[in-house]
């Protein structure tokens, strides 16, 4: 029996919004307010609509989207070894529910999450806004139905997972987990969770607020001085305590860094980070600051009238800057990008991509490639260049893991030249081929869900572009 609460009326209304353009979470919210209806299913009429496929179709091909993740959650389960996280998430499934939280639900979900981090690294994951976000995703699900959720009332949270997800992937622009596994993974699961027990569309609405607020970065003032945000921040570090202290004494997980060390970065990294992000905190949270009348009455006229940021002027600008994020999100079923190994979709997929187009547009035998990166990627080298090499050599798609394993060992590779540098400038990613007959240069920025977006190419931008678009690989402003 279908779980669909909606009418025709319901789809006329939604419709009406629908012709206007894409439309954010907030204006979902607003129609799931106006209709007394939960934000999923909102969520599917609005694909329904715009893919012009009806109800249980939306669901089931949302949830299919999981399919290869699903697998590599079994890796993980069984016997996968990640090269950063090691066996943690077999050692973990081998002992009994409630082994890191007293919740059959979040328990198994944890777990489940590891699992499928894990399995990333071993057989790569299917991005959103990266493989990050795609982890407790895939974990909330598997632990859904093994809790007792009915199969297609999953289904229909994988929708709402989906949609939030499809944000956070247009505006996954750089490095950085408060936008792809922290970041949207927080807000997927508070919003799934909330919709599936029966929350309201608004209700939905706040529990994401409160989730999103501790991911957005090191420092939270002067977000506090917002109503409600600081509940979050302070619950969360029982909860990650527990997390972090269960999974060293219930698992086998490997952890290098001195402790001396990681305080001393959180210090270092507040320092630094914290004027930058109180400045932006302050222009989005401003009209919502706690106020008392009292203080405000000492505030001169010139001064009152400079603190004066309506909410709904606040709120317009957001929601404009959605849309443009939005602009090139794809459809709701299809929100997933291509299977990506080596455990990151920016590090490694699109720099992998980048290198695939150049590949397709070379011409003769290779003698030489040269490769640039930005810091963080120069950083995670030992991830993304043999990534990078087969797909400059072979063209090799990003889930090609036989290939990622054996290409710095190929012949074919030792015989050439190959220089890697570093370069200053944020985002940067470009890939150089010298062939017998010339050379094709690539210069490009890094995106998350192994999107590319081209710059400048040799022997043209349009040529890269048609490349691109012959390989199936998303390119984006």
């Amino acid at each position: 029996m279908s779980l669909s609460m909606l009418t025709d009326a319901h789809l006329e209304r939604i419709g009406q919004e629908v012709q206007k353009g894409l439309l954010t979470v907030g204006e979902l919210i607003a129609l799931g307010k106006e209709l007394n209806l939960p934000l999923s299913q909102v969520v599917v009429a609005e694909a329904m609509i715009r893919e012009n496929k009806d109800f249980d179709l939306i669901i089931e091909e949302c949830f299919a989207a999981f399919g290869h993740n699903m697998k590599a959650l079994e890796k993980g389960v069984r016997d996968g070894n990640s090269f950063v996280l090691g066996t943690v998430a077999s050692d973990l499934a081998r002992q009994e529910v409630g082994t890191l939280i007293q919740d059959p639900l979040i328990d198994r979900a944890l777990v489940y999450t590891l699992a499928t981090e894990v399995g990333n690294h071993e057989v790569g994951l299917s991005p959103c806004a990266g493989t990050g976000d795609s982890c407790p995703y895939t974990g909330l699900l598997k632990a859904l139905l093994e809790t007792g959720v009915d199969p297609e009332r999953a289904k229909l949270t994988s929708a709402l997972i989906l949609k939030v997800g499809s944000i956070y992937r247009a505006g996954k622009a750089t490095t950085g987990c408060n936008m792809e596994g922290y970041g949207a993974g927080s807000a997927a699961t508070a919003a799934a969770l909330t919709d599936l027990r029966g929350g309201t569309a608004e209700q939905v609405g706040k529990a994401m607020v409160l989730a999103i607020s501790p991911t957005l970065a090191v420092p939270c003032t002067p977000r506090v001085i917002t109503r409600g945000l600081c509940g979050a921040h302070i619950g969360s570090a029982i909860l990650v305590g527990n997390l972090a202290s269960n999974l060293i004494l219930k698992s086998s997980i490997p952890v290098d860094i001195d402790v001396d060390v990681m305080i001393a970065m959180a210090a270092r990294i507040h320092r630094e980070a914290a004027p930058v992000i109180t400045q932006v905190n302050v222009k989005y949270m401003r009209p919502y600051f706690s106020k008392r009348p009292q203080v405000e009455a000492l505030l001169k006229g010139d001064q009152a009238a400079a603190e004066d940021d309506p909410g709904d002027v606040i709120l317009a600008e957001a929601r404009k800057e959605l849309h443009g994020m939005m602009e090139g999100s794809r459809p709701l079923t299809r929100t997933m990008g291509e299977v990506v190994v080596g455990g990151s979709s920016i590090a490694v997929g699109s720099p992998t991509n980048m290198a695939r187009i150049a590949h397709k547009l070379k011409k003769g035998r290779i003698k030489r490639i040269d490769i640039e990166l930005t810091k963080d990627l120069y950083n995670r080298r030992s991830i993304n260049v043999p990534a990078i090499l087969m797909g400059a050599m072979f063209g090799s798609h990003t889930s090609d893991g036989e290939m990622y394993g054996k290409v710095m060992d190929l012949p074919a590779v030792k015989d050439i030249d190959i220089t890697l540098s570093e370069i200053e400038e944020p985002e940067v990613q470009r890939i150089r081929i010298t062939t017998d007959e010339g050379s094709v240069w690539i210069d490009s920025r890094n995106r998350g869900g192994a999107r590319v977006a081209i710059v400048d190419c040799e022997p043209s931008v349009e040529a890269a572009l048609a490349a691109a678009k012959e390989l199936g690989i998303q390119i984006v402003n």
